[in-house]
């Protein structure tokens, strides 16, 4: 069998000695049933602590008997590692709002999450609030470990005024089909108006594929997962198409192959990236932006153009003593009204159908989010199988070598992350 990657074995090793080292784990079976004081835990992202502040504060205030203290996740290189490490100890919070889907079979590997499924409520709960868009959040076993809370769906942001001083049509970008937008990109950069058409990091962090290959992909082959029944999809005409396209960026110098020490768009070096909703915000001030679907070969309509959701779940972690609670509030804090706070605090997708009839006020208000609100109907999710952190960190470093750099053909590139995926599959898959 495969030898496992560090990341990994370091995860098994650690997760052995949790017993040694942390706190001794609440009976299941009480801890379900029990009500009282929870903590739970925020991103450091401002407008959600003050949207979970807000939402906290309204909830103690109807359950003096079932206090909640809200933190930010505590620091760490990324929050996935401070959770692990968190569950290792022992002291994860009672919910994490949030969670990556990506470290979910990580999660569970070290026994640290409750499955929602057990509540006598859960699925029904999470998939009356999301409906299809919950199907792809379940666990090999079946179960959710996850609510799907807010997703964040990949789109093309550019700026109108340097679209503008290259000449362009900001009002009709023509960025629908490969060949438009390459056409575009090269106006935009061979006239001055911008180094780059585009910038997305072109380093080889396993997440970073979430932001330039995995949305041209789910657009490209109508809404594929990377891995679906077992099996890499990626390495076949969609996938292909998409890489190329990328390649072509790269190699025309459109989109730079070193990292930018900053925000590219924000201070004038690139004329679009591909971000999600929370952008809006972010460049309200300084930027006058458009948003566009993510192009295809073809060009194809925005209404049936998926992309990738870069969602963030809830979840509930073993630690957990007051179960009950936690799964009371986890309902409250999902609930139609407190969405509707969400989203206008913080300009996030709640994770429910038909958002723009259900929040007509509003997108009636900001729409500029209109175009976020469809898209997050159409989104595809990162595969919930496990190994799946090391199954993105095998696709990115291909990607890199082939698609950032030029160092063997995108199609070899495909092939051999391909192949060393289904080893890794075959590996997790293998209990020896």
């Amino acid at each position: 069998m495969l030898r496992r990657t560090a990341y990994s074995l370091l995860v098994l090793a650690l997760a052995s000695a949790a017993t040694a080292c942390g706190r001794s784990a609440p009976d299941g079976v009480t801890a379900a049933n029990a009500r009282g004081p929870i903590t739970v835990w925020l991103s450091n992202n401002a407008q959600e602590v003050a949207w979970g502040e807000s939402m906290v504060a309204a909830w103690n205030k109807s359950h003096p008997d079932q206090h909640v203290t809200a933190q930010q996740i505590p620091a760490g290189k990324t929050s996935e590692e401070a959770i692990s490490a968190s569950i290792i100890a022992g002291t994860s919070a009672c919910l994490v709002f949030n969670t990556a889907p990506a470290s979910v079979p990580t999660f569970q590997k070290q026994n640290g999450l409750v499955p929602l499924s057990d509540f006598p409520d859960g699925d029904a709960y999470i998939q009356q609030r999301g409906g299809g868009l919950t199907d792809q959040y379940t666990s090999q076993d079946g179960k959710f470990y996850q609510l799907p809370w807010k997703s964040n769906p990949i789109m093309i942001l550019y700026n109108k005024k340097i679209f503008k001083k290259a000449g362009l049509d900001p009002e009709h970008p023509q960025l629908a089909t490969y060949s438009q937008f390459l056409k575009t990109s090269r106006t935009l950069v061979h006239s001055g108006a911008a180094k780059a058409a585009i910038w997305p990091a072109p380093s080889s962090e396993f997440f970073q594929s979430w932001n330039d290959f995995y949305p041209a992909f789910a657009a490209q082959s109508g809404g594929k997962q990377l891995i679906e029944d077992g099996e890499p999809q990626f390495d076949s005409p969609a996938g292909r198409r998409a890489a190329a396209f990328w390649r072509t960026m790269y190699a025309e110098k459109l989109a730079p192959q070193e990292a930018y020490p900053g925000d590219a768009v924000n201070d004038g070096k690139a004329a679009m990236a591909t971000v999600g909703p929370w952008a809006v915000a972010a460049y309200k001030d300084s930027v006058d932006i458009g948003v566009a679907p993510v192009p295809t070969a073809a060009g194809t309509s925005p209404d049936d153009t998926y992309s990738f959701s870069d969602e963030k779940s809830a979840a509930m972690f073993s630690a957990c003593r007051n179960r009950a609670t936690a799964w009371d509030l986890l309902k409250f804090a999902t609930s139609a009204q407190q969405d509707g706070k969400f989203l206008d605090a913080t300009g996030q997708m709640p994770m429910r159908e038909d958002l723009t009839s259900r929040y007509p006020d509003f997108f009636a208000k900001k729409p500029v989010y209109t175009a976020f609100a469809r898209q997050a109907q159409h989104v595809v999710e990162v595969p919930n199988v496990p190994g799946s952190v090391d199954i993105w960190q095998a696709f990115r470093d291909e990607w890199t070598k082939s698609v950032v750099f030029g160092e063997e053909p995108t199609g070899t590139g495909l092939r051999k992350a391909s192949d060393k995926i289904s080893k890794l599959l075959d590996e997790y898959g293998d209990p020896s």
